[in-house]
């Protein structure tokens, strides 16, 4: 009997897992905007609220990321123990599951563990996705752009500050608007005012990877920790005695692990890590210039299934937004490379 030499496993080029990379990044940052809102709108008879979703993405995301990050710490210790050359990893925290030291763990989990979520979800119960749309995802480059300045002592080229005056006049169109409106009983200025601070705190998280030079894995799994020690025991206490207008262990067990599996597999870790994938095979400006597309189509996709309205000065805001990261991205490719590859990937997890 003629013997048979086993068979490798099919594998994928680099150019497809890039692309794979690619779609799943954009249709997962996409889906949260659509899937936020539809989640935390009060009119659409969601049974969570924003805080219960926060603490389902946090129990979602950490069922994977602390077990990794236990690992990796141990993995860390163990080196160090054995004087592995070139190892300068500088310890963990919070008993192991932060695979980064407790400062530089509380600087980053304040900002892009904990604070950026709830003021995100929060945000989507006052104002319609679209808003979301140019507000969050659509200014990021703006405010991080700023405070790379301040902190990093980054320089705004011409070109930059085209794009970003782009940007803010997108800005200007959709939340100005609403803030017109402020005393009308709608509230949509408040969901405007939490999607700008929301875009904000991110970067400022995103600013403190670039600058303390952090892998975008284990900053991801440091903020997860920390949100974990610290918002979980607290919600879960303040909601088993009813303190707090709680709903999660109350609600149908589906929508709370739909919750986990979306906003925390989804959103923090698949998405990070396909983020990530992307950086290495498109560059920082190509990705950049690609996730660019999403203000537009998640804002396309309310319309659709959420049947939210497109305004004029929502459509043209997100023209203004979406012109203004791609003409700044271009620009800014041949100036500092290097600067934007760690400033792109320390944006991976975000969503």
């Amino acid at each position: 009997m003629p013997s048979t030499a086993p068979t490798a496993p099919p594998t994928f080029s680099p150019k497809t897992v890039g692309l794979i990379a690619a779609v799943v990044t954009v249709v997962i940052w996409t889906s949260f905007i659509v899937i936020a809102r539809a989640s935390a709108d009060p009119a659409r008879g969601g049974v969570l609220g924003p805080f219960d979703i926060v603490y389902a993405r946090i129990w979602g995301a950490s069922l994977i990321l602390l077990p990794w990050g236990w690992f990796l710490s141990q993995r860390d210790r163990l080196r160090r123990a054995e004087g592995v050359a070139g190892y300068s990893h500088t310890g963990s925290s919070l008993g192991g599951l932060s695979p980064l030291p407790l400062r530089t763990t509380l600087q980053i989990g304040f900002f892009g563990g904990l604070l950026y979520a709830m003021l995100a979800y929060n945000g989507f119960v006052f104002a319609p996705a679209a808003h979301a749309s140019v507000l969050m995802p659509g200014s990021l480059p703006l405010w991080t752009a700023l405070l790379a300045v301040w902190v990093l002592g980054d320089r705004i080229t011409p070109s930059r500050a085209l794009g970003l005056a782009l940007i803010v006049g997108g800005d200007l169109l959709v939340g100005g608007a609403s803030l017109l409106h402020a005393l009308d009983g709608s509230g949509i200025w408040r969901g405007d005012v939490l999607f700008i601070a929301s875009s904000m705190v991110w970067s400022c998280y995103s600013v403190l990877v670039r600058r303390l030079a952090l892998d975008a894995v284990r900053a991801t799994i440091a903020i997860t920790a920390f949100a974990f020690l610290t918002y979980v025991p607290v919600y879960t206490a303040l909601a088993l005695l009813q303190w707090v207008p709680g709903r999660v262990f109350h609600a149908p067990l589906h929508d709370v692990a739909f919750q986990m599996f979306f906003q925390g597999v989804g959103s923090v870790v698949i998405s990070g890590i396909a983020f990530t994938k992307m950086i290495q095979h498109f560059g920082p400006v190509r990705s950049t210039m690609i996730t660019a597309v999403v203000p537009g189509l998640s804002a396309l996709s309310a319309a659709l299934v959420l049947g939210e309205p497109l305004g004029w000065n929502v459509i043209a805001g997100l023209t203004l937004v979406t012109a203004g990261i791609v003409f700044g991205v271009r620009k800014v490719a041949a100036v500092a490379p290097k600067m934007e590859a760690a400033h792109a990937v320390s944006t991976g997890a975000r969503g």
